[in-house]
């Protein structure tokens, strides 16, 4: 029999600390909960146990604190976030059939070495999973400990056997029970000896056999006259701290085989729990698939009527909501199979029509039809391959959602009904979203409504939809054969610096890809400066590297091997991928995945097409106009400084946008008390960096490495800044204060993001809150207003008859392929909607470029 025993506060702590945190739309915190279960699933697949315990702490003092008044008196109590949590947690545990185990006076530990014990009489396995060492003293021939942490939002779990033990520390496990009573415990508060610390104490039990030992043998020359003199002073310590540190194996709990089988629980209050929570993502993983939520308690729940499905009508009419099934993906042997393809569906009152593929473009542009859906990209672009607009789609509940809540993973029908609570209306086991689909649309719209998102919501995101659709669809032309003759130079410049690296190290076989060898090189054998250890050796990181740039040339080598790598992999090999047979690439731009209310692309990613090096920016010469056409590309002129001189209201940096003014020579003259013309590019070049730097909300420390200064002399800029500036100032502290006190933050278009980082116990999280509370503002309302530029200039084009077309954005800039005779048009549209959309305290302005390719338009 196999024993999984979990140390359930010490892996909620290390869940807790290893993941962001998360919360669902009540504000209700679940990043432990979800870490949690992430290490207890890989733990499942680690261990394969026939049973598991799942052991917490009492509040109630233990008998350890009775012997010793200082014991775990330092300890900092448990984070308010993380509290709130862990009833949750074990109500969870136990809807789910996991027993959990307390002991009133006893810790999770000794609860841990009961059971272990209990295993080891038995001759049973026993695993102990914990995030805490002191249980290596229980490891033995049966049972294992695994040292469970989260590392960037995974679980990573070390197993701890005999073996191990002997090999990390050189000693039995049961021997460190003495190391801890000579070196303490600063975490626990265990005393130890004073001036004995872990290296000292290993040596001595490793020399000695333990701490008696170590006694008997006071006198022997291999004691330090020192350490002798410490270890008489503190032998007291020495024996309380050994007791104190000793895992006790007799807590009064159950140790009967067979206590600890997973049972039944109550698999459908789990589910509407995880429902709540939005921890949608673990019911699959947890084996709940097609388990229907419960009743909250003293809830029932009527008998619905049965939907009637039925084919479409030839001639549909109304408003229906439209939704996919999800496919049905099943294991079959080592590979998953597609049993179910997803399909389409429409409701009307309480009746389903299962959507053919020939329905769809018949009822996306149908004359007097209202369609409501859940996610409109893949619908217009259905209809406009169909020759058609989508002219029936009126509303879009996965942008609604988006709204909502930015920060969500996913957005899915059936996740969203429960967590808007949507009612049925109707039963329908083989499409069962369908009965809640018009109440959560229903639902949303009245919150987007509640929450002053309307405008938002009908003038930019929603009309935006069909935007990128038809962008999508038209693509933007490349030169293949421009590309792949990039793509042989690189490849060129790849065998040059690869072969000047490894005739630098006098080594044909050396891998500069490898962070090992690289490591060893630079730090061990060449012995360079700023090296960092890591738990799998010496750190080579772009930030590390760029320190030793100026060190050797064999480190400016190996940074320029991996710009032309990542040149020629992500960018020549990967933009030759997707290609279309039309020579186009059709890139999706995504419009629900920056918390910012920024877009994305991929396939490719075109908003990372490097422009700050003459090598990236060559790649844009391969972006084209087809025969007889040109790009004409218009680019916002430093959006985000002129949206805060806005929003700050400061007169000083409006005036000098008005005036047509460097807005960084400007804000140089101002921090410094000099004329214009005395402002050096050095100068120039700092007000620059801390006009951005506040945005974002960047330290002294930051901004010391931004403009190669001491920490003390940028933390004299950024007083100075902000005594010049002092309305930037007031804003900032007024935009974070506002944001604690709503828990969130909103662009001048009324977009919010929710920022429960802000009220976070751990300081290194709230001040990332606050940052976030600085920024999103601006970089979100410059968001919207590209957005908005962008249906604007789309709407234009087609009001006016024109041939040119929208086909391309990236961050701030937009791109249109144009008729040659209508160039100059184009240009004019998309300076006057992108400078017109909105009007501001200050101008905003585009510079304007047209040419056969994108380099030369830009």
């Amino acid at each position: 029999m196999r024993l999984l025993v979990i140390d359930g506060n010490s892996i909620a702590n290390r869940a807790f600390f290893g993941i962001k945190l998360l919360t669902n739309k009540d504000g209700r915190y679940t990043n432990a909960i979800y870490g949690f279960f992430n290490i207890l699933l890989a733990l499942l697949r680690e261990s394969q146990p026939d049973e598991v315990a799942v052991a917490f702490d009492l509040k109630a003092p233990t008998f350890r604190h009775q012997m010793y008044d200082g014991y775990k008196a330092n300890r900092h109590g448990m984070p308010p976030e993380l509290a709130e949590q862990m009833p949750v947690l074990k109500e969870l545990l136990t809807d789910l059939g996991y027993k959990i185990v307390t002991a009133e006076g006893w810790e999770a530990d000794d609860i841990l070495g009961t059971l272990a014990a209990a295993c080891a009489a038995r001759k049973d396995d026993c695993f102990l999973a914990t995030g805490d060492r002191d249980s290596f003293q229980l490891v033995s021939d049966t049972t294992t400990v695994l040292l469970a942490s989260t590392v960037m939002g995974r679980s990573v779990t070390q197993v701890m056997d005999v073996d191990a033990i002997r090999e990390k520390y050189g000693l039995e496990p049961r021997q460190l029970i003495d190391v801890k009573g000579l070196m303490g415990d600063t975490s626990d508060n265990i005393p130890g000896v004073k001036g004995i610390g872990e290296k000292t104490a290993l040596s001595l039990v490793q020399k000695f056999g333990g701490l008696d030992g170590v006694y008997d043998h006071i006198e022997d020359p291999a004691i330090k006259p020192k350490q002798r003199e410490k270890l008489l002073a503190g032998r007291e310590m020495a024996e309380l701290s050994r007791t104190l540190g000793t895992i006790r194996t007799n807590a009064p709990i159950d140790t009967a085989e067979g206590a600890y089988a997973v049972g039944e629980g109550d698999k459908p209050a789990a589910v509407r729990l995880l429902q709540e929570l939005e921890i949608h993502t673990l019911i699959p993983r947890l084996g709940l698939d097609g388990v229907a939520p419960g009743a909250p308690a003293g809830e029932e729940r009527p008998a619905l009527p049965e939907a009637e499905i039925a084919p479409l009508p030839l001639d549909p009419a109304g408003v229906y909501q439209l939704a996919t099934r999800p496919a049905v993906i099943e294991k079959q042997g080592s590979k998953k199979v597609v049993t179910r393809p997803e399909q389409w569906y429409a409701v009307q009152g309480q009746t389903v029509y299962p959507l053919e593929d020939a329905d769809l473009p018949r009822l996306l542009d149908a004359p007097g039809v209202r369609l409501e859906v859940f996610d409109s990209a893949p619908l217009y672009a259905r209809a406009m391959a169909a020759g058609g607009w989508g002219s029936a789609i009126a509303w879009d509940g996965k942008l609604a959602a988006y709204l909502l809540d930015a920060s969500a993973a996913r957005y899915q029908v059936g996740e969203l009904a429960a967590s808007y609570k949507a009612e049925a209306a109707f039963d329908c086991p083989d499409w069962p979203d369908a009965g809640r689909l018009a109440s959560l649309f229903e639902t949303m719209k009245a919150e987007v409504a509640a929450r002053g998102e309307d405008e938002l919501y009908n003038e930019i995101e929603f009309p935006l939809a069909q935007v990128l659709a038809d962008m999508t669809r038209l693509g933007v032309l490349v030169d293949r054969q421009g590309i792949e003759a990039f793509g042989v130079r690189m490849r060129a410049k790849i065998e040059e610096l690869l072969a000047r690296i490894r005739q630098q190290v006098d080594d044909p076989s050396f891998n500069p890809n490898s962070p090992k060898q690289l490591g060893e090189m630079l730090f061990d054998k060449m012995g360079l400066p700023h090296g960092k250890k890591t738990q799998t050796g010496w750190s080579t990181d772009a930030a590390t590297l760029e320190k030793l740039r100026y060190d050797s040339p064999l480190v400016e080598d190996v940074l320029e091997y991996r710009t032309y790598q990542k040149l020629n992999s992500t960018y020549v090999e990967g933009l030759l991928k997707v290609i279309g047979p039309d020579g186009r690439i059709h890139s999706t731009f995504n419009q629900t995945e920056a918390r910012t209310g920024r877009l994305s692309s991929d396939n490719p990613n075109l908003q990372n097409i490097p422009i700050r090096t003459e090598l990236g920016s060559q790649l844009r010469a391969y972006f084209v106009a087809r025969p007889g056409w040109v790009l004409v590309d218009a680019d916002y002129s430093q959006i985000e400084l002129r949206i805060l001189a806005h929003i700050t209201g400061d007169e000083h940096m409006q005036e000098a946008f008005r005036s047509g003014e460097d807005i960084h020579r400007s804000t140089a003259a101002k921090i410094y008390g000099l004329p214009l013309e005395e402002i050096t590019p050095r100068l120039r070049s700092s007000a620059k960096a801390i006009n951005f730097g506040i945005m974002y909300g960047k330290g002294a420390f930051s901004l010391s490495k931004d403009i190669g200064v001491s920490v003390k002399e940028a933390e004299s800029f950024l007083q100075q800044y902000l005594a010049t500036f002092p309305k930037v100032s007031g804003y900032m502290d007024k935009t974070i204060a506002d944001a604690k006190a709503s828990g969130y933050v909103s662009t001048l278009f009324g977009r919010r993001r929710a920022l429960p980082e802000l009220s976070s116990s751990n300081f290194n999280v709230r001040s990332s809150g606050e940052r976030m509370a600085r920024n999103t503002p601006i970089q979100g309302t410059a968001a919207d207003v590209i957005k908005l530029a962008m249906v604007r200039v789309w709407r234009r084009l087609r009001a006016e008859g024109m041939e040119s077309r929208l086909i391309l954005t990236v961050h701030d800039e937009l791109i249109v392929e144009a008729p040659e005779a209508e160039a100059e048009k184009a240009a004019r549209v998309l300076k006057e909607e992108m400078e017109g959309c909105v009007q501001y305290a200050v101008p905003l302005e585009t510079e304007v470029g047209q040419g056969k390719n994108w380099l030369e338009a830009h």
